[in-house]
């Protein structure tokens, strides 16, 4: 019981981190989404990802050679195409 008190803080930010990454892993990747856009991404991963074309962050994930800061790289790059094409004017 008191060890639970103790640390509860810290478990409580575990969840929060666990519930994250669980929604992290099962975003989907837009079709539309070009890997070369993504200026930190190196030219080996760049392929693989262009080849396979995963559909959701955890499958990318999953692709051997493709690392975490790859992924989260995408992620992010995913966030500033989706808001660049939110804010696109339409054309008439």
């Amino acid at each position: 019981m008191e060890t639970e008190i103790k640390y509860s803080g810290y478990l409580d930010q575990q969840s929060k981190a666990i519930e994250r990454l669980k929604r992290s892993e099962q975003r989907l990747i837009p079709e539309w989404f070009d890997y070369a856009k993504v200026s930190g991404l190196s030219r080996e991963m760049n392929e693989k990802l262009t080849r396979v074309r995963p559909q959701t962050l955890g499958q990318a994930s999953r692709i051997p050679g493709v690392t975490p800061a790859a992924v989260s790289l995408i992620n992010v790059f995913i966030e500033i195409q989706a808001r660049q094409q939110a804010n696109a004017p339409f054309l008439s």
